[in-house]
Formats: structure tokens, sequence, C-alpha cells
């Protein structure tokens, strides 16, 4: 049995047979060359249009040891900031690693004797943790935009020892924002070993913080801390009555390190991008202490 071919095969078959098809011009070499230009520069232009859109965030560190006295115990203390061009907001920041200097004694420390779980921070504040758990005080600054203008708040911080985890030594920073957002916030953080020229690091997670409604999350532009006695009573039994001291703190080693005691920073924030800093502490009796940022 034949069957006929479908329409719309005879109908290519009738025009094929009753036309002549026109050959349209190719395009000559340069006119291919200049597309291929013209797509590449306008491919180019995206990624850099999207770098321009968002601020170009840096990362000032400066770094203190109080006392600054080889071979006794001392504080450390940290200032972070974060730069962006053209006053603008920085993206919210997620993670923060600090390194400090070889030889501090911070097993030797005296600091966190007693520890506070997270789980009592968050139901009974700073309050409910024991004297002897705190390891240093400090403050965070974050900025809101309200409209068109940049509101900026500024939080107390205090740091608690917590249950070790996985044998390093946990911490959690306990932020405690009034206005314009009332918030509590925990930073767990750990520390850890780092390589040399550094003894460690410190690693602090930074939670998302939501500001106001229809405004985007809070963003951290300064975080100032110490680790160490410094502004920190303890208590303890003796002679069956309280008495209050202040713990040893951080042994400096009994020499400097050549070219003095280094600090590093490692900053990350929403969106993948990243900032660091370096500072150095000076050895006693040297030039006056700087700040790096990049």
């Amino acid at each position: 049995m034949n069957e006929s071919p479908p329409a719309h095969a005879a109908h290519r078959n009738r025009a094929g047979a009753g036309t002549r098809r026109r050959r349209l011009p190719l395009p000559s070499s340069a006119s291919v060359y200049a597309l291929f230009l013209t797509l590449a520069c306008a491919c180019a232009c995206l990624p850099a249009a999207a770098r321009a859109a968002r601020p170009a965030q840096t990362a000032r560190l400066t770094a203190t040891l109080t006392p600054e006295q080889l071979g006794e115990g001392t504080t450390i203390g940290f200032n972070l900031r974060i730069l962006t061009s053209g006053g603008k907001i920085p993206p919210p920041l997620t993670e923060v690693d600090l390194r400090y200097p070889e030889d501090l004694g911070i097993a030797t420390s005296g600091l966190g004797l007693a520890t506070c779980a997270t789980a009592l921070l968050e139901t009974a504040g700073p309050q409910g943790c024991p004297s002897d758990s705190v390891m240093g005080i400090g403050s965070a600054v974050a900025e809101i935009p309200v409209g068109p203008e940049i509101v900026s708040e500024t939080a107390p911080v205090t740091i608690f020892r917590a249950p070790t985890e996985n044998g390093q030594i946990a911490m959690v920073l306990y932020a405690n924002g009034a206005t314009p957002v009332d918030a509590q916030i925990l930073l767990p953080s750990l520390l850890l070993p780092a390589t040399s020229p550094f003894g460690g690091r410190v690693k602090i997670h930074v939670p998302l913080v939501p500001s106001l409604p229809d405004s985007p999350d809070v963003a951290v532009v300064r975080l100032t801390t110490t680790l160490g006695p410094l502004g920190i009573t303890y208590y303890e039994r003796e002679h069956g009555r309280t008495v209050a001291y202040r713990p040893r703190g951080l042994q400096l080693p009994d020499r400097c390190p050549r070219g003095g005691f280094p600090f590093a920073a490692k900053l990350d924030f929403v969106g993948g991008s990243s900032a660091t800093a370096r500072a150095i502490v000076p050895c006693p009796g040297s030039r006056p202490p700087h700040s790096d940022r990049s």
C-alpha cells in the first residue's frame, strides 16, 4: 500500500522544484572579528559593573599588649575597623580570624577557670555566668540604614569561656545591643592552632542579625576586644572569706621575636568577599606600633 508523503514534505519538494534558492552572502572575516570583540568586551564589563555596584571594603587592625613586659602576664587588645569607599555600609560580616604571636601562655594565664554554656547565656544573660568565666571585654559598632541616613549603634561585648569543643578552648562573645536594634547576639569562637610566626588564632563566627523592617542585616564596622585580665575581676575563697583578685594573664616570652610581635586578621563577608590586615607590636623600647591593611 502506497502512502502519500506528509503535506509539509510535499510542500518542501514543490518549493524546491519550482524555485531557485538564493544563497546569503557569508560575513567577512573582519566582520566576525569585530563581533567577537564586541561580545568579549560586553562580557568583561559585566563583572566590573557588578564589582562597582558593591562597596569595596578594607580592614585595618591595631593590636596592643598591656603591659608589655617580657616574661610577665599581659592582656592582648584587638581593634578591627572595616572601611568602605564613598561612605557606604559594608556587607554583613560572617567570620573573623584573628592570629596572635607565638609563645603566649594562654594555658597558664589563669583565665577561664569556669565555663558558661551558650544556653545559659541565652536565658539568663551575663549575670547568670560565673565571674571566673570572663576572658575579655570590648565593644562592637554596627551601622544600620534608616531611610536615607546611616545610624550607628555601639554594643558592649563580653568574652566568656565556653565548654571545650573537640579538645579546643571554646569561647563565646556576648554583644548586648539596645537601640535602634534591641538584640542580644552570641558569637561562638574557638582558639585554634596557627602556623609560624603565629602561635594561635581566634576564629569567631558572626551570625546575621536582622535590623529594622525592610532594611538590610546589621553590618559590623568595628570590633574592639581584649583577651586577658585587664578590667576583669575574679573571686576565690581564702580563709573562709571571698577575696577579689586579677588573673595573671597571658605570659609574654622572655625574648621579643625579631621585628616585634605579629598579629593578623582575615574577615569574611556575605557574598564571598574578604579583607585582611596585619599589625606589629614592637619590642619594648623600639618605635611605636603600626597597623597595615590590604
